[in-house]
C-alpha cells in the first residue's frame, strides 16, 4: 500500500501552492483534473452538465491513468454511457417514507436523518442522484422537526445519518446533531453512513475533535456505528486502514457496505480480496448491494442472478469471518435477500420489510437472467405466506 501520492506534481500548474500532502484538494471540474484529455473533457461536459462530477487529488492519486478501464476512474470519472436512458430516480421509493423534512422512517426501529448534500466525492452509481440535482433537494439543515418525530417514535432504538456524506460537514455540526440524538433515552445506536475514509481518509486522521467527539458518546452500551463504503480493495490505502483504526480506537464499530458494481468490483477475486481485506483491519463486511436502478447507472449494473453468482463465489474464497456480508436489493418494500437460485428458480427473503408482516418472508421466483431489480421477477412459485381460513396470514 502507499502511504503517499504523487498526483501533486501534476496539480503544480493548476493548483498553487501545495504545502500540506495530508489535507487533499477538492476538484468539482474535470477541467482541474491531470489524466483526462482536452478532447476527452468536451465530450464528457454533457454528462456533467447533468451529474456533477467532484473528488479529490488523493483520491485521483489512486487511479492508474494508462488503464482506460481502471476501477478507480470508473467510479469517480463520468462517462458518456451516463445518458444512456435507464432507471428513476428514486429507485428505491424514499419518498414514500419521509416523514419529516430530512426525515425518512421506513423501518420499525430505524429511521434516517438526512443530514448532509455534499459528499467527499460523487460516485457515479450514486442512487441519491437527485440530492445534487438543482431543484431536487431534501436535505434540511434544520433537522429539529426530523429529531421531533424521533422523541415522539420510542420504537426508533436507532438512526442512521446520511445524505450526503455527514463527515463532510464541519465537526462542530456534528458533534451537535449527536449530541441532540444521544440525548434521546431510545436512541441506542447513531450509525454515520460515510465514504469518507476512502475518499477522504485525512478529514479522520487530522481531526482529533473528531475522535473525541467519537470517544464522549460512542458509548458501552450505546454504539456509534461507522457505516463505511469501500468499493475496491485498492480503495484500502494504509491512509485509509489508518482512519478506521482511529475510529475504532475510538470507539465506533465499524462496518462496510457496498453495492456490486459493474467494472469495479463484478470479479470475484476482487470481491473476495475486498472482504478479506476488510476483515484484516477489522471492518466487518455488512451488506452487499444489487446496483439501484437509478437514473445514469446503466452501464453499473450487473443482472441480478450474475450478481449473487459473484458474490457467492467471492464468499467461497474467503475466510468465515470475511463472508459475513449479505446479497440484498434495497426495493422499496424493504431489504430482499438474495438466498440462492437453481436452473429454474430464484430464492428470496426479506432481511427487513416496511411493512412488519413481511419480515423473513421467503419467495420463490421463476429464474430470470435479465432482471436487474425484484420488480423484473413476474412469475411468483411460491409467496411464502401461510394461508389461513380466512385468507393470507
Amino acid at each position: 500500500m502507499n502511504t503517499t501520492y504523487d498526483i501533486r506534481n501534476s496539480l503544480d500548474d493548476i493548483v498553487s501552492p501545495i504545502n500540506d500532502t495530508t489535507n487533499p484538494i477538492y476538484l468539482s471540474s474535470l477541467d482541474r483534473v491531470p489524466g483526462i484529455s482536452p478532447e476527452e473533457r468536451a465530450r464528457l461536459a454533457q454528462v456533467t452538465d447533468l451529474f456533477a462530477f467532484r473528488a479529490n487529488d488523493y483520491y485521483l492519486s489512486l487511479i492508474d491513468w494508462n488503464d482506460p478501464a481502471d476501477p478507480i476512474r470508473r467510479l469517480v470519472i463520468p462517462t458518456l454511457e451516463e445518458l444512456v436512458p435507464w432507471g428513476h430516480l428514486d429507485p428505491s421509493s424514499e419518498h414514500r417514507y419521509t416523514r419529516a423534512p430530512g426525515l425518512q422512517h421506513k423501518y420499525r426501529e430505524t429511521a434516517l436523518l438526512l443530514v448532509s448534500d455534499l459528499c467527499g466525492g460523487l460516485c457515479r452509481y450514486c442512487f441519491r442522484k437527485r440530492l445534487f440535482i438543482e431543484d431536487a433537494r431534501e436535505v434540511n439543515k434544520d433537522i429539529s422537526r426530523g429529531l421531533a418525530y424521533i422523541r415522539d417514535h420510542p420504537e426508533i432504538n436507532n438512526v442512521l445519518l446520511t445524505g450526503g456524506d455527514p463527515l463532510i460537514l464541519e465537526t462542530g455540526r456534528l458533534l451537535d446533531i449527536i449530541r441532540q440524538l444521544r440525548d434521546i433515552d431510545h436512541v441506542e445506536i447513531i450509525r454515520i453512513g460515510t465514504k469518507m475514509p476512502a475518499y477522504d481518509p485525512f478529514r479522520i486522521t487530522n481531526d482529533l475533535a473528531l475522535l473525541d467527539m467519537i470517544r464522549d458518546y460512542s458509548l458501552d452500551e450505546k454504539r456509534i456505528y461507522i457505516m463505511a463504503q469501500f468499493n475496491h480493495p485498492r480503495e484500502l490505502t494504509d491512509a485509509a486502514c489508518r482512519a478506521v483504526a482511529l475510529l475504532q480506537d475510538a470507539g465506533a464499530v465499524v462496518m462496510n457496505q457496498t453495492p456490486l458494481i459493474r467494472g469495479i468490483n463484478d470479479d470475484p477475486e476482487v470481491l473476495a480480496s475486498l472482504f478479506d481485506k476488510l476483515s484484516f483491519i477489522g471492518a466487518n463486511p455488512y451488506y452487499v448491494f444489487q446496483c439501484r436502478p437509478t437514473i445514469g447507472n446503466r452501464p453499473f449494473a450487473v443482472p441480478v442472478e450474475e450478481s449473487y453468482r459473484i458474490f457467492e463465489q467471492a464468499r467461497s474464497i474467503c475466510s468465515g469471518l470475511a463472508k459475513r456480508a449479505r446479497f440484498v436489493i434495497s426495493h422499496a418494500t424493504g431489504k430482499i435477500e438474495v438466498l440462492g437460485k437453481t436452473d429454474k428458480y430464484t430464492y428470496f427473503k426479506y432481511n427487513q420489510a416496511a411493512n412488519p408482516d413481511d419480515r423473513g418472508r421467503f419467495m420463490v421466483y421463476k429464474s430470470n437472467p435479465d432482471a436487474y431489480w425484484f420488480d423484473d421477477y413476474t412469475e411468483l412459485v411460491d409467496e411464502g405466506r401461510v394461508r389461513g381460513p380466512d385468507g393470507l396470514v
